[in-house]
Order: C-alpha cells, then structure tokens, then sequence
C-alpha cells in the first residue's frame, strides 16, 4: 500500500487501504486504524506487512481470524477519558517488543487507537511530541475527547533502561466483566451530570475542571459501548432497547449543550435517562436470583 499523500521522513501519513477504516502510519513501525472486519482486512494487514494487532477497544477481538493470516492479538483495552500510565507503558512496552509493523485499532480508528498509537510511539521515541497531536487531527479525533488530547499531549519519551525493566504479560483477550464496568462507568458519569444539573448545568464550584457537554458525550459513549458488548447483545430486547433509548438521551442532552439550548431542554434529556435506568433497573437488576 502506498501513501496518499508524499511527507518528509518520520511524518504520520494516511494509507490508501480498501478494508482497514482510517488507517494512519504513524512511523515505520505503528499504524493506527479501525476494526479489521473479515479475512479481507486481515489479509490486507498482512499484505502491509503487519505482524501484531493490538486492540484497544473492549469488544473482543477475533483472535482467530488474525491466526489465519500469521497475525498476533494482543487486548489492551482503554475508554474514551484517557489513558492510564500503567496502560500507556503496556502499550510502549508492546511497540518496543512485539514483532512488528503493529497495527493499533479501536472501533471505528479516530479517536482511541490514535491516541494510543501517539503515546506509545512518543514513549518509545518513535514519533516526536510535536507531531503528536497532528496525528490526531490527520485521524479526525474530536477535539471533544479532551483525555485523549491530554495523553497525547503529556506523553513523553521513558527512559529505554525504565522500559526494559518492565514486566508485561499479554494476552490476546482480556476477560472483562463489562457489564459490571459498564454499569461502574455509568454511574460515575450520571453522579458527575447530576453535580452539574444542580450547579444549573454550569461547572459545580467543587468541581469547576467539569465540562457539561464533555460529560454527557462520555455517558452517550458509555451506553454506546455497552450495546457492543456480547453481554448485552444476548440480553433480551426489553434491555437492549433501554440502552438505545438510554443512548439517543444522552446524545440529545450532549446536542443541547453544546448548541446552548434552554436548561429545560437539558433537564428533560437527562431526566430521560434517569427513567430508563430506573425502569430497567427494577426489571432485570433488582430481581431475585433464580
């Protein structure tokens, strides 16, 4: 595969691929991009030379389907907040030891994989720090992901001697409990919104770091997220329709506030979520085990 586009030695480039959604190569080592779908995607990673994926999305990856094509997974998964420095140094340490070319993705390759791709290659001094946020401006990250822009922005060249000395076990599929966090993610979330709706959808004086908008698009992404997961998708309809009504709540609210609608609006957005998880928790949390 060829460049899109011809840039200096060591620039992020776009790659023209027909099958892995916003493919970036970030150095000759790391490309960041979208879910590989199918034995075509994988086949193409090949193709690209690609010897090791790395997932970090929480959906689980189709290990599989990577064996076919003499591909490695390894799960690394993180959210749509940021990047845990225990998680940036796996990733650095994966960059710096897995066979590579490495292919970093997410879902859909804007905005986690990206951000992932830049800390471990700054970390490991693959890419330099001021071409760290033009990587996420070539892969379209949205400037609304404001933990992603900030570990991109503080990551930062670790000591080879630090690297060497860290241990790291990897695993092609991590076992998450995901509902359970899901549930932890939301709810971190809906207190956080809540804080904000009695400060009259402004900053709380607590907690004046609090962006309203920025808080209902991670609770919209949270629902988002856990309508991907197979716990979910094996639910019934009941529950799976809670999370999509759940889902669009939280977009509206996020569409309001950014659009400085009435706080009526934003009240009625929020309080429709708060509904939905009232109704679904008395019908499928609250119950008794069998």
């Amino acid at each position: 595969m060829m460049p899109t586009a011809q840039a200096s030695p060591g620039a992020p480039v776009r790659l023209d691929t027909r099958h892995l959604p916003n493919a970036i190569r970030l150095c000759p080592q790391v490309i960041s991009g979208g879910l590989p779908e199918g034995d075509e995607a994988f086949a193409e990673l090949a193709e690209l030379g690609v010897r090791t994926i790395v997932s970090v999305d929480g959906a689980r990856p189709d290990v599989a389907a990577a064996e076919r094509h003499g591909l490695r997974y390894v799960h690394l998964p993180h959210g749509y907040d940021g990047i845990s420095q225990q998680r940036a140094r796996e990733l650095a340490k994966a960059v710096a030891t897995l066979p590579g070319p490495i292919y970093i993705h997410c879902h859909h390759g804007k905005h986690r994989s990206p951000a992932a791709a830049v800390v471990a290659c700054v970390e490991t001094g693959l890419l330099a720090q001021q071409n760290a946020l033009g990587v996420l401006s070539l892969a379209g990250t949205s400037p609304n992901y404001r933990g992603l822009y900030r570990a991109a922005e503080s990551a930062q060249r670790i000591d080879p001697a630090e690297l060497d000395a860290l241990l790291v076990e990897f695993h092609s599929i991590v076992e998450l409990p995901p509902m359970a966090d899901a549930m932890v993610a939301i709810d971190q979330t809906t207190e956080r919104l809540k804080q904000i709706a009695a400060a009259g959808w402004k900053p709380p004086a607590a907690h004046p770091d609090l962006d309203p908008a920025h808080e209902a698009l991670l609770l919209r992404e949270h629902f988002t997220e856990l309508a991907r997961q197979p716990d979910c998708q094996a639910r019934s309809e009941a529950f799976r329709a809670g999370v999509a009504a759940n889902e669009t709540a939280a977009g509206k609210l996020e569409t309001a506030l950014r659009e400085g609608q009435s706080p009526a609006v934003y009240d009625e957005a929020f309080q429709q979520t708060q509904r939905v998880c009232v109704d679904c928790h008395r019908k499928f949390r609250d119950v008794p085990r069998d």
